[in-house]
């Protein structure tokens, strides 16, 4: 009997012996592919890595600005010589502003004013957008004509990268922008206190500008604003009715098929395209004004309404058919169990598709060139009529600029662009967290 057994628990040693081979060889695969995986996610985190520290590696100094804080006269020869400014206000606007700047560095060097070769060093020293600041002083409160203030001054681009140790100041002076000499005055307002680096609130504040020092993302900001603001007002209610049209009432035949297959393609299209149909319609047949947020603004919307109208038809699929009965079921119309019951259980995919599409809208460049917002703009926009900017074409703008001091204000503004883009983000998270439920 035991040699009749012996036969068959040989056959089934070897059938178990290649279940085991075969079992172990599952398993190497399945962990090949597990590392494979996180080879895959290292290089991805590796590549990022090294883009946010290259760009925050150049940017981050152009939150701090030099500046130098120094007693200025306020002349009365040089503002308002005949004393004109009760009946002629205008010449308050008008004085040589950048004299009085000058001379008062001069005298805080203890440069003599006739020293012509020195002065013209200053002049290269202090900004010429002390002219605005000190004109703002004079304007806002003329009685300080005639009398002399602390005032600080912003310090001339080559001075603030000498400053921030951007500029190699051991290379013989013929090679470098900032002089023997202006190296000596920086070191000497440096010891007498005079030498500061605040925050650079102009980064924020400032429109554009030739100078470095003096240029900043204020008009880029609020033309963005205004644009997200009108592809939200535009986008989401079009984008929407839409979605529940062709989802909870459109009959399935050809023609809503040909519009599925229209709105996939749209959303692949580049955005290019959507600049030169913004310029065809918007501006050159509606005659819309260019460089304007309210054509950019319906220009993003078509770029963004194919996002919204895929993600809204998603989570109205996602709502399960249940719902939809249990509601037909107790007598609802139609219109009840749509606006009433399964719009609210898909608000939160649909507001995590919105506010994915207007991350993607806010960070456009090229339609936004087409229909010429690349123009320069010193001035905050009041309207959505009025001409602007936006973030991504302002650093694309700083990106061509020949000078130093533009770089690390084009990464500057590459990371306040990569800050809203992830606090759009994790709104979206947020939203989606705090308004979905799972089945």
């Amino acid at each position: 009997m035991t040699d009749a057994a012996l036969p068959h628990a040989t056959v089934t040693t070897g059938a178990s012996t290649r279940r085991d081979f075969g079992l172990k060889r599952r398993h190497a695969a399945e962990f090949r592919f597990r590392l494979y995986g996180i080879v895959a996610i290292i290089i991805g985190l590796g590549f990022l890595a090294i883009l946010l520290v290259s760009i925050v590696g150049k940017g981050y100094t152009a939150f701090v600005q030099t500046a130098i804080t120094v007693p200025v006269e306020f002349s009365a020869s040089i503002i308002d010589k005949d004393n004109e400014r009760a009946t002629n206000p205008r010449v308050l606007v008008s004085a040589n502003y950048p004299i009085i700047a000058r001379n008062a560095v001069a005298k805080a060097l203890g440069v003599s004013t006739d020293d012509k070769a020195a002065m013209r060093e200053i002049a290269k020293f202090v900004s010429d957008g002390s002219r605005s600041m000190l004109r703002d002083i004079v304007v806002a409160d003329p009685s300080v004509i005639g009398t002399t203030r602390n005032v600080t001054l912003l310090a001339a681009a080559d001075i603030d990268s000498a400053n921030k140790g951007q500029i190699d100041l051991t290379v013989p002076q013929d090679k470098r922008k900032v002089s023997d000499l202006q190296v000596g005055w920086l070191e000497q307002l440096k010891q007498e206190g005079a030498i500061s680096t605040p925050f650079n609130w102009g980064l924020i504040t400032f429109g554009a500008s030739s100078r470095p020092e003096t240029a900043g993302l204020g008009v880029a900001l609020v033309g963005s604003l205004y644009m997200m603001a009108i592809v939200l007002l535009c986008a989401l209610p079009i984008g929407v009715a839409a979605s529940i049209y062709l989802e909870e009432f459109a009959k399935k035949n050809r023609f809503t098929d040909f519009i599925e297959v229209n709105i996939n393609n749209l959303a692949a299209v580049p955005s290019i395209v959507f600049g030169l149909l913004g310029l065809a319609v918007f501006i050159n047949f509606f005659g819309m004004p260019r460089s304007a947020p309210i054509v950019g603004g319906l220009v993003l919307t078509l770029m963004t309404l194919p996002t919204i109208i895929i993600a809204t038809r998603a989570a109205l699929r996602s709502v399960p058919p249940s719902i939809r009965s249990a509601a037909l079921g107790i007598g609802a119309s139609k219109m009840q169990m749509v606006f009433d019951h399964v719009l609210p259980l898909a608000t939160p995919g649909i507001l995590t598709g919105t506010i994915i599409g207007l991350a993607r809208a806010l960070g456009e460049t090229a339609p936004l060139l087409l229909i010429g917002m690349v123009a320069f703009v010193a001035d905050r926009p009041t309207t959505p009529l009025d001409p602007a900017t936006a973030l991504p074409v302002q650093i694309y703008m700083w990106a061509n600029e020949a000078e130093r001091a533009f770089v690390e204000r084009t990464s500057g503004a590459i990371i306040v662009l990569l800050l809203f883009l992830a606090l759009m983000n994790l709104a979206a998270i947020l939203l989606r967290r705090r308004f979905e439920r799972r089945w």
